[in-house]
């Protein structure tokens, strides 16, 4: 998938001390690069001054589910054949794109994960288990296995994107971003990962993700789905690789 085909969103709330210099690093990766300013109190706009970048600002801050959609919708509806997403606190490196781009190329109608695989015990141990702990739910509910369910670099297709019911999901937060492997699954859409190295800068701001209670959302959110399936044996099963899962995996 060439670059200009593909756009990159990049919700943000508050992230004046990053976000010009991420977007600098992103501009020559891609030709649309769309910031969701979600209802920031700070210089995070001003920041942006001058860069050929669509800023999509809101009132108040709804959240990244809806910061997301926000960017989708509006990469939809210039004709990006996929969507790329990555966090505004500068813990994705956007020099890792023409990996996703290949992978996309390679894997098409596919999700592709930029998966922190690659110097994870540099990650806080809390939030390594947390999202170790998700990507069990996330892999159960969606029948094959999820890798790094939780990170927020990847590229989804536009064919995904648009059958997905997004406007459904916009009070959703974080969980919007495990419950999309699901509903996409549904969809014939799995995933495959790209790894990548777990950057934590030690002065970043504090994560907008919070382990306990976000964590807690995920997993409740998924319980119900799995209620709902009647448990869902086989999901549980290929998540395990006690079964092919349905890419033909064990």
């Amino acid at each position: 998938m060439s670059p200009s085909e593909c756009a990159v969103v990049i919700p943000a709330f508050n992230e004046e001390a990053t976000i010009r210099a991420l977007v600098k690093r992103v501009l020559p990766q891609v030709e649309q690069v769309i910031v969701v300013d979600d209802g920031s109190t700070d210089a995070t706009c001003d920041e942006l001054s001058g860069l050929d970048v669509t800023v999509l600002k809101s009132s108040q801050n709804r959240g990244k589910a809806a910061s997301l959609q926000h960017g989708f919708q509006h990469a939809l509806q210039q004709g990006c054949r996929a969507v790329i997403t990555l966090d505004g606190d500068g813990q994705h490196a956007p020099e890792e794109i023409p990996r996703l781009l290949a992978a996309a190329t390679d894997n098409p109608d596919t999700i592709i994960v930029a998966a922190r695989l690659i110097n994870r015990e540099a990650a806080p141990p809390l939030r390594l288990f947390a999202n170790k702990f998700a990507d069990f739910w996330v892999s159960w509910a969606s029948g094959y296995p999820v890798v790094d369910s939780q990170s927020g670099f990847r590229l989804y297709p536009a064919a995904l994107l648009e059958s997905v019911a997004l406007a459904n999901c916009s009070a959703e937060g974080f969980v919007f971003e495990s419950k999309i492997f699901i509903e996409a699954a549904r969809r014939g859409f799995y995933s495959v990962v790209v790894p990548v190295e777990s950057i934590y800068l030690p002065d970043r701001r504090e994560s907008h993700y919070r382990p306990f209670g976000d964590t807690s959302r995920i997993v409740l959110m998924i319980a119900w789905q799995l209620f709902k399936r009647g448990g869902y044996l086989p999901g549980l099963l290929r998540a395990l690789g006690i079964l092919a899962d349905p890419r033909g995996n064990l």
